[in-house]
């Protein structure tokens, strides 16, 4: 090697390395730590009290949030609805349960539907009292309705550590008045301030999550997140759904995570995934997902391995965090998916759940850090 050839090398090398030690947080995605293992267990509360038994792995019966923690569950993800017709989970029901989240020494996460039944890209209802309002009086019902449940959590003890405005809103919220139509993103923009200020004006220490199912593509997520921050919207977390039924590769969630890191400068959080153990149905309601994951079995351990598979995928992408969307939600009548019938539907998820159908938990699910 000559000697010029050795000083230029020598040049480049000492240049990659100053990039490297002056590259920011959203720039170093690659290995990233879980610190936020969650679970979404909004179902739990009913489900305890209309007869669910649950078990480890070895058939012992257990407190299921306990069997949660030891596969390594450090947060706990709650919805609430505005006025339910069954009351789960209404404000009363997600009180009461954050103080048995606390207490077992969880995170909290509140996601906020702002609505009375579901909402996700497909559906987002308005809760009827708020049915008549146009979007300056849902702008402030947004704040109030924030502030006043966090205030409450915060009273009792039990202050949020982080809050989704909105659950999915991959094209907006409160529909139709806060829906994003011709790429026009002024009215949601100003119910995601008013969420984001209510919370901050509550404990400025909660974090606050936006969240999209949006993990499919990034020119999708890019749209979406693009268009909020081109009318000044201010988030703390970027939150994405991924079902490998619906979301595309995992290789493909690697780099969505990876873009929508860097570009926004804000850490990622997968908040909803789910793998399924069979394919059978639990119960006459037909199931939500009825394909396994490519590679993935559904299996007992197929389960396991997707679920591992799908966390190092988000880590890969620089994620801090990954929730299991329902994983105690087994067949129990009385706990049905319909808040206006919850006595009487069923359960599609009785086939992701991380409990068998006799509440027995996969010891091949693990959340990592």
């Amino acid at each position: 090697m000559s000697a010029r050839r050795f000083t230029v090398l020598v040049a480049l090398l000492v240049t990659a390395l100053a990039a490297t030690a002056t590259t920011g947080p959203a720039d170093a995605r690659a290995a990233s730590t879980l610190s936020m293992r969650g679970a979404d267990v909004s179902s739990l509360q009913r489900g305890i009290e209309v007869g669910a038994k649950y078990y480890t792995a070895a058939g012992a019966a257990a407190d299921p949030l306990d069997v949660l923690k030891g596969a390594g569950v450090n947060y706990v993800r709650l919805r609430v609805w505005n006025n339910p017709a069954s009351g789960y989970n209404n404000q009363a029901k997600v009180l009461s349960y954050a103080k048995t989240v606390k207490a077992k020494g969880f995170k909290l996460l509140v996601d906020f539907h702002y609505s009375d039944t579901w909402a996700d890209p497909g559906h987002q209802s308005k809760p009827a009292a708020w049915a008549s309002h146009g979007i300056s009086a849902l702008t402030t019902d947004v704040y109030n309705y924030t502030y006043n449940l966090c205030t409450s959590l915060k009273a009792q003890g039990t202050t949020p550590d982080s809050v989704q405005i909105g659950n999915e809103i991959n094209v907006g919220m409160l529909w139709n008045d806060g829906k994003v139509v011709n790429n026009n993103f002024t009215n949601l923009s100003n119910l995601l301030k008013a969420g984001y200020n209510a919370t901050k004006a509550c404990n400025s220490g909660t974090q606050v999550i936006i969240h999209t199912a949006n993990s499919d593509s990034q020119a999708h997520a890019r749209w979406f997140y693009d268009g909020i921050t081109a009318h000044g919207v201010t988030w703390d977390i970027t939150g994405l759904s991924y079902y490998c039924n619906w979301h595309g590769t995992m290789a493909n969630l690697t780099s969505v995570i990876s873009d929508v890191g860097s570009r926004y400068g804000k850490p990622v959080v997968l908040a909803e995934t789910a793998t399924p153990f069979t394919l059978a149905n639990a119960d006459s309601t037909t199931n939500s997902i009825t394909t396994a994951c490519s590679g993935y079995p559904a299996t007992w351990t197929g389960q396991g391995t997707a679920f591992t598979a799908v966390q190092n995928a988000a880590k890969a992408g620089g994620a801090i965090g990954v929730f299991y969307w329902e994983p105690t939600w087994i067949a129990t009548p009385g706990n049905g998916w319909d808040p206006a019938d919850i006595n009487n539907s069923g359960d599609g998820w009785d086939n992701m759940a991380v409990f068998n159908w006799t509440g027995v938990f996969n010891s091949a699910v693990r959340w990592i850090s």
